[in-house]
């Protein structure tokens, strides 16, 4: 027997239609608190022994409690036939560490790739930073990670390695706050392959306290590499569980989604239909394609894992059908959105007012999903990227989650 939501817990569903419409357009009713304490710092080991919870029916969020699993439980919820679509980008080391010619220090952060060698990124201090400026690196053992002390390093009279790697800002970018920079990077070489020298895997700023090595921020199955985070829900799965999958019949294919800085910012709009999502890079192969039309054809089910999926997905599929697609996508799923691919998901916890939470709302409702995180608050999981897990199945999708738009 299903268990009932804690009443403590369980918000007020009884307000009229218009008042749940106006709070899912409203970035104030994405909010919700979360003891500090849930923040995980470090990955669960084996990665599938982090906790799932799993929302199965219509009345998950609304009277029924959720259900608690463990990650490796995962084959035993879903069919056979039914098909997981990941995302399998690789997350780069776009975190530089350098100075000015002043002996200056600096911090780098890469967002993107927008020309040869030419990066658009977050420069720390950046205010005084002016055009033409040009920033040395130094390789990762000369790393200088103390930005908190702002005394400079040696000056340029001081014994200092030759420099390997230079950029020079050209421009300012409005919509981020960043810098366009020009890396003057050795004939046949790119940024990307010098940064396994130069570079660091960045972790989330709400990660101050982590152990996990780099490779425990990369999904077992990340190969193409752009993104300056992890696609999270990704990275609770092992071979084995990957094996044990297949085993039954439940297939894996693949999109890439390079993720980009906005993944970690609030909607700073109070209107949420205002909002302006930031664009990244996609890629939904035509194999990707085949499979989810010979599922879907077969009567098995899209379960996407992590929101990134999601949004390759149906943003390739913005036509009304789903086809191949290589470019980048703005789309901003939010309650009303009409569904095209995606059935299921799977998912970590987010953050609040952020666009992610909206995209997952969207998907069962605005309300059912706070009650559902507060069961999770009352129940101790662990939170963002490197915590637990939730899976939304197709059997409870739909309801609470507004009016369907075009």
């Amino acid at each position: 027997m299903k268990q009932k939501l804690v009443q403590a817990n369980l918000k007020d569903t009884s307000r009229p239609q218009a008042k749940d419409f106006e709070l899912d357009c409203s970035v104030a009713g994405y909010d919700y608190e979360l003891p500090k304490e849930l923040i995980a710092q470090n990955p669960a080991v084996p990665r599938d022994s982090s906790r799932l919870l799993v929302v199965d029916s219509p009345t998950t969020g609304i009277e029924a409690a959720p259900l608690h699993h463990i990650f490796h439980d995962l084959p035993a919820l879903l069919r056979s036939g039914d098909l997981l679509v990941m995302n399998n980008t690789r997350v780069i080391p776009a975190r530089l560490y350098g100075h000015k010619s002043t002996g200056a220090k600096i911090q780098v952060l890469l967002l993107e790739e927008r020309q040869h060698n030419c990066w658009l990124a977050l420069v720390k201090p950046g205010k005084s930073f002016k055009l033409g400026a040009k920033i040395i690196f130094e390789p990762r053992q000369l790393e200088i990670r103390d930005y908190k002390d702002s005394s400079p390093i040696p000056s340029p009279q001081s014994p200092l390695p030759s420099p390997q790697l230079t950029a020079t800002v050209l421009e300012t970018d409005a919509a981020t706050g960043g810098r366009l920079l020009q890396f003057d990077v050795p004939e046949g070489k790119t940024l990307v392959q010098l940064l396994e020298v130069f570079g660091e895997v960045p972790l989330p700023p709400y990660i101050t306290a982590s152990e996990a090595a780099d490779e425990q921020y990369q999904t077992v199955y990340a190969k193409q590499p752009g993104a300056i985070a992890a696609p999270t829900a990704g990275l609770h799965f092992t071979p084995e569980l990957l094996q044990k999958l297949r085993d039954r019949q439940i297939n894996q294919a693949f999109v890439t989604l390079h993720v980009g800085v906005g993944t970690f910012r609030p909607v700073e709009v109070e209107d949420v239909t205002t909002h302006q999502m930031h664009e990244e890079w996609i890629e939904v192969p035509a194999a990707t394609v085949e499979q989810i039309r010979a599922t879907k054809a077969a009567g098995g089910r899209i379960i996407a894992v992590g929101t990134t999926a999601v949004r390759a997905l149906e943003g390739a599929a913005q036509s009304g059908n789903l086809q191949p697609f290589c470019g980048k996508t703005d789309l901003f799923i939010y309650p009303g959105y009409q569904w095209r691919v995606v059935d299921g998901l799977i998912t970590n916890f987010h953050l609040p007012r952020s666009s992610l939470l909206m995209l997952v709302s969207a998907l069962i409702g605005r309300q059912r999903l706070l009650n559902i995180y507060n069961e999770a608050i009352a129940s101790g999981y662990r939170f963002y990227s490197f915590g637990d897990a939730m899976l939304i199945l197709p059997s409870a999708v739909g309801v609470g989650s507004g009016e369907r738009r075009d």
